[in-house]
């Protein structure tokens, strides 16, 4: 449950202000009720958020609101939150904070927020944030951003029944951040690293890979590519920073602490895990030490309504470059690969990650990213199929002249929408998602040319029509039943004929229409020729034949328009292959070098680490990280030395052609998937 959180006035003061909140569009709001009442306004341009473009959505929540409640020691996803994510289409930087309860964690996330208050404080020895409770707002230096505030329950909490409870908080923690701050108090000693074994638990909490590994250590190296960034905020801070004499800063005092202790007993080993765990797992670590922020006690128990210059001069110092240390340099949240975490992405990644701890199961890296690209490739097609109809629409005027006038227009919003599709998924190994696109744009394609040729019959009947009466009235006048009757139809029906050659924009069904008007009146014209008293029988032989002749041409020259349209549409499916295939393979050139920087980035750290345990004189450490340096080279190697998947590629959209392509069409989905035989 969540408690002990109150709802804030409007007005953003000091670096979140900037006239976010005063912005005049901003007229709607959207309230959230929990079961303890109002806890949050979400301020929105009418109409909600936009879900496009990486600028989109610039609001802010006017109060936190619980993210993952805690119960009873049992976690549960709060849906109000993660309809507010839902609505953040920028990438986020998230902070989460932990630490022991009744440190001061609530206080430090205000200061991000922009606030005095926000995340309840409190001021008794009961601890008052539950679960986690989050706070989105306005980057202040990143405006194409979201920055999301974590505040966690405080760990040791003497009346909690679980201290596995704990355990769980602290990994969500770690697994939603970009940027962790773990929060303890006077200095960083024996007791401090201690209370901070849960690091070491990560590794059984935590799963990098779907399928279990037999090597541990292989698969905790695999945590190094994705966790954040690790800050040790030391509150109440009262030592002299000085080592062996010399005045040392703030990040050397971390570091010193994190060396290890020589010695074999059980409690070194332990304390030692603590240390390699933290070096191992979190490359880029900080540290901030804070002074007291008054030496009043009285202030303190309501240091959220303190002026600012009430506060020591020293806290105040540093909790500016605290704060602007994590607006410069906290990193935007992202997943293997150079995924880039959205609001809604978080929002699926909080669900995955309770719902496995909530089932029994530990919560798989893996599995979380592979769950998030499914639903979000699925959006990701409809996307684009919405962006490639859309677009069609806009851009023809039906009917159109010719077959290839739309197949150009189709290919244009074709490239945008693959486009589209690209930019917005990811981790489509089997391009499952890809052939989907392939054969939703062709179906959406299909239903265009449909709807072109139902446009171009209506348009030529109707024209047929009206150009039409004069030659009806005279039939039914009898005009034609006299002698030389049969030559004054033709010249009627040719002036139809020459009154339809000046309609515009008859469309692709134009000769199929006359064709079909003409056939009409076969039966009123063989009539008329027979009971044309001037003619001779052999001048209607000549007659009917001359007739015929030009029924035989009239049917040449369709079935010339029907081959070439059919030679248009299969240079459209060769286009819209070869569209395909380059947006695909430039995508997989992209995510290879992606993950080759992220194995560059993990060799870098692993040859520190290394190094680093060889100056401490653990050569045995230093000797054990060999393997692991060396399986990290191979797996460079293969990546760099990935042969090509065109083959794949090539039988993969082949049998998309297969799927919808009638015949001729097969044929070339065949050709495909014969050419992807050769090159695999």
């Amino acid at each position: 449950m969540c408690f002990s959180q109150q709802t804030l006035p409007a007005k953003l003061p000091g670096h979140l202000h900037s006239g976010v909140a005063d912005s005049p569009w901003w007229a709607s709001q959207c309230k959230l009720q929990t079961s303890q009442g109002l806890v949050a306004i979400c301020r929105a341009p009418p109409g909600g958020p936009s879900v496009h473009g990486s600028a989109a959505s610039e609001w802010t929540m006017e109060a936190p609101i619980c993210l993952v409640e805690n119960w009873k020691n049992q976690l549960t996803v709060n849906l109000e939150a993660i309809r507010i994510l839902e609505q953040i289409a920028q990438p986020l930087v998230v902070v989460a904070i932990v630490g022991l309860y009744r440190t001061g964690k609530s206080y430090l996330m205000n200061r991000l927020a922009g606030r005095n208050h926000g995340f309840s404080l409190g001021s008794t020895v009961q601890s008052e944030t539950k679960g986690i409770w989050m706070w989105c707002v306005p980057h202040p230096t990143k405006p194409t951003h979201t920055l999301v505030l974590l505040d966690t329950e405080g760990l040791g909490d003497v009346e909690k029944g679980d201290p596995k409870n704990d355990s769980w908080i602290f990994a969500l923690a770690v697994l939603l951040s970009s940027t962790f701050v773990y929060n303890s108090m006077s200095t960083i000693n024996q007791q401090a690293l201690e209370q901070l074994h849960f690091v070491t638990e990560l590794t059984q909490l935590i799963r990098a890979k779907s399928s279990p590994r037999e090597d541990k250590v292989k698969d905790s190296s695999e945590f190094v590519g994705f966790f954040p960034d690790f800050i040790w905020a030391v509150r109440d801070f009262a030592l002299e920073l000085k080592l062996n004499g010399r005045p040392i800063t703030e990040d050397e005092y971390l570091e010193n602490a994190l060396k290890l202790i020589q010695g074999d007993n059980l409690k070194v080993q332990q304390s030692n895990m603590t240390r390699e765990c933290i070096r191992y797992f979190f490359p880029v670590r900080k540290c901030f030490v804070f002074d007291r922020p008054t030496s009043d006690k009285r202030l303190l128990l309501q240091i959220e309504n303190v002026p600012e210059n009430q506060l020591e001069r020293n806290f105040q110092v540093e909790s500016e470059k605290f704060c602007s240390y994590i607006f410069t340099n906290g990193k935007t949240k992202t997943l293997r690969g150079g995924v880039i975490v959205t609001g809604n992405r978080l929002g699926t990644l909080v669900q995955t990650y309770v719902n496995a701890i909530n089932s029994g199961t530990v919560p798989c890296l893996e599995n979380a990213v592979t769950t998030l690209a499914q639903r979000e490739n699925s959006i990701a097609v409809q996307k684009a199929a919405d962006h490639y109809s859309e677009q069609m629409a806009q851009r023809m005027r039906l009917p159109t002249d010719t077959l290839q006038e739309l197949l150009t227009v189709h290919a244009a919003c074709e490239k945008e929408a693959i486009a589209v599709f690209m930019e917005h998924s990811f981790k489509d190994d089997e391009q499952e998602f890809q052939k989907k696109l392939v054969v939703t744009i062709e179906e959406r394609k299909e239903e265009f040319i449909r709807q072109n040729e139902a446009a171009s019959i209506r348009h030529c009947q109707a024209e047929l029509e009206r150009l039409s009466e004069s030659l009806r009235k005279s039939i039914s006048c009898g005009a034609f039943s006299v002698p030389g009757g049969h030559s004054l139809y033709l010249e009627a029906r040719k002036k139809i004929e020459l009154g339809y050659q000046q309609v515009l924009r008859k469309g692709v069904k134009a000769k199929e229409v006359l064709k079909s008007f003409l056939q009409s009146q076969a039966i009123m014209e063989d009539s008329i020729l027979q009971s044309d008293k001037a003619l001779t029988d052999g001048e209607r032989a000549i007659a009917a034949e001359r007739t015929k002749k030009e029924v035989a041409e009239k049917e040449l020259e369709l079935l010339r328009q029907r081959q070439k349209e059919q030679e248009q549409v299969m240079e459209a499916q060769e286009r819209s292959f070869r569209e395909n295939i380059a947006k695909l393979q430039e995508k997989m050139e992209s995510e290879k070098e992606m993950l080759l920087r992220e194995q560059e980035k993990m060799l870098e750290h692993k040859l520190k680490v290394q190094e680093e345990l060889l100056i401490e004189g653990f050569r045995e450490k230093s000797d054990m990280l060999k393997n692991e340096i060396s399986h990290l080279r191979e797996e460079m190697e293969r990546t760099r030395r990935k042969p090509s998947l065109f083959g794949q590629i090539l039988d993969t959209i082949g049998n998309a052609f297969i799927m919808i392509l009638p015949g001729a069409g097969k044929l070339f989905g065949v050709g495909l998937k014969f050419l992807g035989s050769l090159s695999s």
